[in-house]
């Protein structure tokens, strides 16, 4: 114990107050990862105070020049609660994650959903390192579906090719078409479409193991990389994922919707070319359209 009170010593520490919420939130923005454009990987930069307006009108700060985007169509805005998007009574609804809103505060990674274009909310201190590693997802993945894009799927298939001939060993791939697809469009609108295709992608990747690739081709097509798989067990695998996606209803909004799926099944160990392995697929993928669609053909 000391002898003097001297020897004791106090230090005095200044305690700063945790940063206001306002602070924290400084930076945040939306980038438009969907639909492929000049405008793909737009980042539109918020900061607190802020009313950001998305719309068709030239009065927007984000404008998005697309018939199902009303002239003013949302708002997004910082509360105390943190950072906010509401509605503007759009002809279309405004969503957020696929879920219809009007007003929802906003997480980091929230998708929201402005007619048929996709934003995706970035908020927080990595904001910087964020956006680019969400750049770099567009570059292998779409932005729709979430699932692959036909780059990562050709890039893939010509390494897979190669192993498959390599080794000798068998390489399937399933070709998918969403059956009258069109007809969805044209009779429920193209929200609904878009729907009907996150919606398929989202249960067929329950489907995928971790070695298969499962992409979107183009439209309302989609692959499925099987390495080390026969004829007989991609026929199965493809009966699987049809009958997945058969087996409920897509419901989206008003629309209650039977969905069907035809598949064209390719396999090979030799070496072939890109292209003349999916040409192979998709010659089956006509037939089993030809032949009365949801079906597999092989």
């Amino acid at each position: 114990m000391p002898q003097h009170m001297d020897d004791w010593k106090t230090k005095i520490t200044q305690v700063r107050p945790a940063a206001p919420a306002a602070e924290m939130a400084q930076k945040a923005c939306l980038v438009l990862i969907y639909p492929a454009g000049a405008e793909l990987g737009k980042r539109y930069e918020m900061q607190c105070g802020d009313e950001v307006t998305i719309g068709r009108g030239a009065d927007c700060r984000i404008q998005v020049d697309r018939d199902s985007v009303s002239r003013r169509h949302a708002s997004v805005t910082f509360t105390p609660e943190g950072w906010q998007v509401a509605d503007l009574g759009s002809t279309n609804g405004s969503y957020v994650n696929d879920a219809p809103i009007s007003t929802c505060r906003l997480q980091d990674g929230d998708l929201v959903k402005i007619g048929n274009a996709i934003f995706k909310f970035l908020v927080g201190g990595n904001v910087e390192s964020s956006y680019h590693e969400e750049i770099y997802r567009m570059t292998i993945c779409d932005g729709l579906t979430a699932v692959h894009n036909k780059r990562y799927l050709t890039e893939t298939l010509e390494k897979e090719l190669l192993r498959s001939a390599r080794h000798g060993r068998p390489l399937s791939l399933l070709m998918l078409d969403i059956d009258h697809f069109k007809q969805v469009n044209d009779k429920c609108g193209h929200l609904t479409g878009d729907y009907v295709l996150r919606e398929m992608a989202r249960r067929i990747s329950t489907r995928v193991r971790k070695d298969e690739v499962f992409a979107r081709y183009g439209g309302e097509e989609f692959a499925l990389i099987l390495p080390e798989t026969g004829r007989e067990q991609a026929i199965k695998v493809a009966e699987d994922v049809r009958k997945l996606v058969a087996a409920d209803p897509f419901e989206f909004e008003a629309d209650k919707l039977q969905i069907t799926i035809s598949i064209g099944v390719g396999t090979t160990s030799e070496e072939l070319s890109v292209d003349a392995f999916i040409r192979i697929a998709d010659d089956n993928l006509y037939k089993a359209k030809r032949s009365g669609r949801n079906r597999v053909a092989g």
